[in-house]
């Protein structure tokens, strides 16, 4: 097991980055402590460039919690910083607003596929209860991991990967400001390591109830598809985007939700479709002036 500095040896750090979030905080780590083992560690990493302290009154999570600054902008950079601060085996990543439901903690440490690999646990979105019609769209949306694994990546709401991978592969691009988590895991696929995805270690995620949040996120993977990678890449993502989102529409129509929260879905994807490509004329745009600067 990892030692630190006091002599601690653990078994697993949990990682989670903050920005500007610790109300939510508060949340997750009463869901911890009802989790608690000595032989695990929890790493709260502060990503407000401004300086923002962490309130002094934070819950104990029943475990040895440690708060650090990450001045570097975005959450990949203070993943790597937690993980670099970090003392256990297996680092645990999980979001300030996320909710650990009973067992997670458990399910990483007792079962064996993360020896040999990542893992993955589910993100179930909890719409709340009197949903807008953007809480309604983020549920139908929802985080299927399930999915995601199936094509070898997960979101780090929900993601345990051994130190020793996670060192030999130089840990998440802090350049990116999204999709670090999809790039990492399948540059992980490609060095032959597994992911393996645990049903039992659920975490619930809110909804994203204002439009703001939803189309702030939506101009934040859309910039990171056509400005970060390859000059082909970025072009065919470009390309990809400018499409009617049909298909994900299509997906969105069949589910199981009642019919209203369907067709509000549909809605607002097209709405956050505009924003996406008012996204990409924005980002080629300013890296053609850049380039031919």
């Amino acid at each position: 097991m990892g030692l630190d500095t006091q002599g601690n040896r653990y078994r697993a750090s949990i990682i989670i980055p903050v920005y500007r979030d610790w109300s939510n905080v508060g949340l997750l780590l009463n869901d911890l402590r009802g989790q608690a083992r000595p032989d695990c560690q929890v790493i709260l990493v502060n990503n407000d460039p401004a300086g923002q302290q962490a309130p002094k009154d934070l819950p104990d999570p029943g475990m040895h919690c440690q708060i650090l600054a990450c001045s570097a902008i975005g959450s990949y950079a203070a993943r790597n910083a937690g993980a670099r601060a970090a003392h256990g085996e297996l680092l645990i990543f999980t979001d300030a607003d996320c909710r650990p439901q009973p067992g997670w903690l458990d399910t990483y440490l007792k079962l064996a596929p993360h020896k040999l690999g990542l893992s993955a646990g589910p993100v179930f979105v909890d719409p709340g209860a009197t949903p807008n019609n953007w809480a309604i769209f983020d549920t139908v949306r929802g985080m299927r991991q399930d999915v995601f694994v199936r094509h070898g990546y997960a979101v780090t709401a929900n993601l345990a990967v051994p130190r020793r991978i996670f060192e030999q592969l130089s840990g998440f691009d802090a350049k990116r400001l999204s999709g670090g988590d999809a790039e990492f895991c399948r540059r992980a696929g490609r060095a032959g390591f597994r992911l393996t995805l645990l049903p039992d270690a659920v975490v619930f995620h809110p909804a994203r109830n204002s439009w703001e949040e939803l189309a702030t996120k939506a101009r934040r993977i859309k910039g990171g598809q056509v400005t970060v990678g390859s000059t082909t890449r970025r072009i065919m993502w470009g390309l990809r985007s400018l499409m009617l989102p049909l298909r994900e529409m299509f997906a969105y129509v069949t589910c199981s939700y009642p019919l209203h929260w369907r067709l509000i879905a549909c809605y607002v994807r097209l709405r956050l479709w505009i924003v996406e490509i008012k996204e990409i004329v924005s980002s080629f745009l300013f890296q053609g002036m850049a380039e031919r600067r």
